[in-house]
């Protein structure tokens, strides 16, 4: 049966959800706050599709780790406790989490939304000859600075025909550009994916608009929900009420602002930062994505631009630039990659990924009947965006989920 559906958030896990709903032959409204869509976490994020490299930064060993980078000028990880009993319960939370059975759990929860929406988006591809983002299948490449760490991923590789060990020199071989030192080998997955988030918004939400079953409010702030008898009524546009038969919360970090009694919203923004490196004819830019797994810096060449991603700044709610962490990702790059972009024309960008403590999104139902939730991605958003988007509208739908929902479905306050 055809359901009406509101989406609040116009982010790349709303617009998947959109996406997904419309297929499924249902109608849809989605509300954002911005003029825009896609305008902010998904505007310049790390643009890699990393579908196997999606364990949770929840681990044994890094509250410890975590310690030492603290230490550290250079440290990938800025910690700012705050006044703000949010921080501190998430930060508790995420603590609990830390623990390497819980690690190895979640993980395979990831591991199977992944899986998902690798083959959802290669669906969407196929079927709708959805295109225009710079998708490419372009292979992940992680490389290590310490033996320690290359030892133990190299230990955890249990399929070598999707994943191969390589050495410093077969790294080199395999991505000419990397030339800076330092790295004592790397493992590569080549069936990993690369595009453009901010373009696959825009591209979701012009086929959203041409299918006739979506429409789209924007520069709208959702002020509360309505509730009673176990169901939301209606939402609150500032001095409007706009009456809902199903309502998606898929909001980011904001989301919280917006949980009801019974809802848990255990959400905190991770901040991260890009560089939009432009490549001339000059240059010499990878052609498969990196992870320098050892700095946490992520790069991914997405059509004639270097996206340079890295940080985790526990810091609050302060999408503002940082200076210093900027000219930190940047001077790295220049070691990693001299020639990989004109560095000078960067085009700085920060934005808040809503985590939860576990690493894990919420996606499913909540205690209200007509209330759903597609948030906590995390750093994995765009990577996740298209399962989560599939999983949402088949729960919506009442059809069985595709896949387990064990793990991923949202838990009662």
């Amino acid at each position: 049966m055809a359901e009406r559906v509101c989406i609040i958030g116009g982010g790349v896990i709303g617009l998947a959800s959109a996406y997904a709903l419309v297929r499924a032959g249902h109608e849809v409204t989605v509300i954002d706050a911005r003029d825009s869509l896609g305008s902010e976490t998904s505007f310049a994020n790390g643009g890699q599709l990393s579908y196997r490299y999606v364990a949770p930064l929840a681990d044994a060993g890094v509250p410890l780790q975590a310690l030492g980078w603290l230490l550290r000028g250079d440290s990938p990880l800025t910690l700012r406790p705050r006044l703000d009993p949010r921080q501190w319960r998430w930060m508790a939370s995420f603590l609990g989490a830390c623990r390497g059975s819980v690690n190895k759990r979640n993980a395979a929860h990831l591991l199977r939304l992944a899986s998902l929406s690798q083959a959802t988006l290669q669906q969407w591809r196929e079927d709708d000859r959805l295109d225009g983002f710079d998708w490419r299948r372009n292979g992940k490449l992680v490389t290590f600075r310490s033996a320690g760490t290359f030892e133990l991923a190299r230990s955890k590789v249990t399929d070598f025909l999707q994943q191969q060990v390589l050495s410093a020199a077969e790294c080199a071989c395999l991505e000419p550009a990397l030339v800076g030192d330092g790295f004592v080998g790397g493992i590569y997955t080549p069936n990993e994916e690369v595009a453009d988030c901010h373009a696959f918004c825009q591209r979701l939400a012009a086929r959203l608009e041409a299918s006739g079953r979506c429409s789209f409010l924007l520069g709208r702030k959702v002020t509360g929900l309505r509730h009673g008898e176990g169901a939301v009524q209606a939402i609150d546009l500032g001095d409007e009420m706009m009456p809902v038969d199903q309502l998606v919360i898929a909001a980011g970090h904001r989301s919280a602002e917006l949980a009801l009694p019974g809802v848990a919203l255990a959400l905190y923004p991770l901040k991260g930062y890009s560089l939009s490196v432009p490549i001339g004819a000059q240059h010499q830019a990878p052609n498969v994505s990196i992870t320098d797994y050892d700095r946490k810096i992520v790069y991914a060449r997405i059509g004639e631009q270097l996206r340079v991603a890295a940080m985790v700044d526990i810091v609050g709610f302060d999408a503002r630039l940082e200076p210093k962490r900027l000219a930190l990702i940047k001077r790295q790059a220049l070691e990693t990659f001299p020639h990989g972009g004109d560095y000078a024309q960067a085009v700085e960008w920060a934005g808040m990924r809503p985590a939860t403590p576990t690493g894990v999104p919420l996606i499913g139902a909540s205690a209200y009947r007509n209330l759903w939730l597609n948030l906590g991605h995390g750093a994995l958003g765009f990577t996740l965006a298209c399962g989560s988007g599939q999983l949402l509208a088949e729960l919506i739908g009442q059809q069985a989920p595709s896949i387990d929902m064990q793990g991923l479905a949202p838990r009662a306050a």
